[in-house]
């Protein structure tokens, strides 16, 4: 597919329509096997280097484009869709696509947190165990996940290596109960500073903030809060003949 040139007269600026024709033509298929160096696109379109590594900058942030080291700018492939109304695992979800799925550590430890105990149904000065993660598939980043557990549930979890497993892999194995049930909400929001760049997301990017309860057998044993990209990241419902749906209370 040829490139479009950049048209001097218009308004938008050189890097945003070199972003818009970028994205077309990635979109299109094209760059499956390698994407062209800066070098390359600036004497394709005939732009300085400034502006196309502002065009890479904002395909970068938007998820379209990513850069790893020893090989440069590809073409990121990897976006990920979850059934709603189902019990499911990020890590898994984002494996069962083909795509390493790999953690970064911000805390792991024991805390007291009155709003989390009150999630799970415990006295506010209660002990728990908060995990809190970035969550990283194919090397960028994909979600910042944060999950409280009674110390009790939770104890066995403190020395585990989370650079590359999931919660509830890491639960089974602990003999501790695992979620069978619960709830989750899902809102858009817009990040704050520490997440957004966690995220490497734009000052006005928005993202999905999602909340569940994890349940065992009607036990809470999970509060769990999830910043995710939602340029990444999809939600998909299915409807089933024969099956209905209802408004729940808000569970503020």
């Amino acid at each position: 597919m040829p490139p479009t040139p950049v048209d001097r007269t218009s308004a938008a600026p050189l890097w945003a329509q070199l972003e818009a024709d970028l994205r077309r033509r990635v979109e299109a298929g094209e760059f499956r096997d390698s994407f062209p160096t800066d070098l390359q696109l600036t004497e394709t379109y005939g732009v300085s280097r400034h502006t196309v590594r502002e065009a890479i900058r904002h395909l970068n942030r938007s998820g379209l484009l990513t850069r790893q080291r020893g090989r440069g700018t590809v073409v990121n492939a990897a976006r990920f869709e979850q059934s709603l109304g189902t019990l499911y695992s990020l890590f898994q979800t984002v494996e069962s696509a083909g795509v390493d799925q790999t953690s970064e550590v911000v805390r792991c430890e024991r805390v007291v947190d009155p709003a989390a105990a009150a999630r799970l149904e415990l006295d506010e000065g209660a002990s728990l165990v908060l995990l809190e993660r970035i969550r990283f598939a194919g090397g960028a980043p994909l979600a910042v996940d944060r999950a409280w557990l009674p110390a009790e549930v939770g104890a066995g979890l403190l020395e585990v290596d989370w650079s590359h497993t999931a919660l509830y892999a890491e639960l089974a194995a602990a003999g501790a109960p695992v979620p069978n049930e619960g709830w989750e909400r899902l809102t858009p929001v817009v990040p704050d500073e520490i997440d957004r760049e966690r995220l490497e997301l734009g000052v006005h990017e928005a993202a999905f903030f999602l909340e569940r309860l994890g349940a065992r057998d009607g036990r809470p044993v999970e509060w769990r809060t999830t910043v995710i990209r939602g340029d990444r990241y999809r939600f998909v419902s299915d409807w089933t003949a024969g099956t209905g749906s209802r408004l729940r209370p808000s569970a503020d």
